[in-house]
Order: structure tokens, then sequence, then C-alpha cells
């Protein structure tokens, strides 16, 4: 057995799946296969959100096969890059926009309500408490936005498939939004939370190489 937890062989632990859950394992590939196939969005622009959300779950295998299939579908490194960088900036938003409920927290007066859309307008507080540090934030989440090897409007639409894998209230309503704005159908930003779902799923399911190597560790 490999002693390395992260090793590119673990996978082949993969194989014995279909003998373990095979119902299981075929219902997972027909959702994958659906996710990723040519619809509103291409294949290279599925692919290309799955290598942005792979960032968020952190799976390496994820990282690994979604990379090399969307360099085959015609994504550029640059492309793969910038996606990267939308998801980096939706991981940052997801922090600022929660630091709203640490001042409702020290307000007695606060309401019960965790998630009022509302909340955001307490976002100043950080700025005003850490200015050189929010400005920094502000800086990258607008270059990590602009448009560039990928435009506006698609990175408006891999932040809305990063911010419901990060499950952040706060950045599925303001990239929802500015999706809209860019020109993003709903059935774009349907497809890309699919992709989004599909990749959260694989991550669990590779990591099932990782259960299966230590179950059979002496």
């Amino acid at each position: 057995m490999s002693k390395n937890l992260y090793s590119k062989e673990n996978t082949q632990h993969l194989a014995q799946l279909k003998n373990l859950a095979p119902d299981q394992v075929k219902a997972f590939d027909d959702f994958n296969t659906a996710a990723l196939q040519d619809g509103k969005l291409s294949k290279k622009e599925k692919e290309i959100i799955a290598v942005a959300v792979t960032h968020v779950t952190q799976c390496p295998y994820c990282i690994d096969s979604h990379t090399k299939n969307a360099k085959k579908a015609g994504a550029t490194l640059e492309e793969l890059t910038e996606a990267a960088f939308v998801s980096a900036a939706i991981e940052a938003g997801g922090t600022v926009t929660h630091s709203t409920h640490v001042h409702h927290a020290k307000d007695q007066d606060a309401p019960d309500t965790l998630y009022a859309r509302s909340n955001l307008k307490q976002l100043g507080q950080l700025g005003k408490f850490a200015p050189d540090g929010f400005k920094g934030y502000q800086g990258f989440n607008a270059a990590a936005m602009k448009e560039g090897e990928l435009t506006a409007k698609f990175k408006e639409i891999i932040a809305v498939a990063v911010a419901n894998s990060t499950q952040c209230p706060y950045c599925i309503d303001v990239h929802t939004k500015n999706a809209e704005k860019q020109g993003a159908t709903n059935e774009e930003l349907a497809e890309a939370i699919v992709v989004s779902s599909a990749i959260r799923t694989g991550a669990s399911y590779a990591h099932m190489a990782n259960m299966i190597q230590s179950y059979q560790e002496d």
C-alpha cells in the first residue's frame, strides 16, 4: 500500500466500487455524464467550471482529472487559471460577507434572522476596522472578476456555480444578479449549478479510494 495519501495510483481502488455498490456507481456515472455534456454551456465551459469548483472541494484527484478533461476540450491554462482565481475570490467573498454576523452577534437588539439580505449593510464595518485589508480584498475581487481570457459573463456564471458550492447565500444573491446583468440565462446558470453539484459528488466519490486503501491496510 502507498504511504502517500494522495498518490495518483490510489484511484485504482475505485474499480472495486462496481462490485461494492454497483447501482450507486452507475447512478453516479449517469449523473456525471449528464451534468458535463454539451448543453446551453459547452463541454469546454462546463469543464472550466468543474476545474474552478474542484479548487473549492480541494480534491486533488478531481483537479487532476478535470484539468486534463478541460485541456482536451480546448481550454487554455490561462483560462483555467482565471477560473481558479474566480473560486479564490468567491471563497474570500464568503468570508468577508459573513463578517456581518460578527456585528449582529455583538448587538443585543439584532434581529433573529441570521441570513437577511439587509445584513450586508454591515459590511462597511469591516472596512472601518480593517481598512487596509478590506481594500486589499476589494482590489483582489475586482481583478479576479474582470474580463480577461474569460468573459465577464462567464466569470459570473462560474461565480454562481462556486457560490452554490461554498453555500454562501450572500455570494449566491450578489453573483446571480451580476450574472443576469451580464446576460446569463436561467438555463446557463442551472447547468453551471448542476456541474457544481456533480463535482461535489465526485469529490466524495474519488475519496472512496482512500477509504478502500485504509480499510485494506493491515
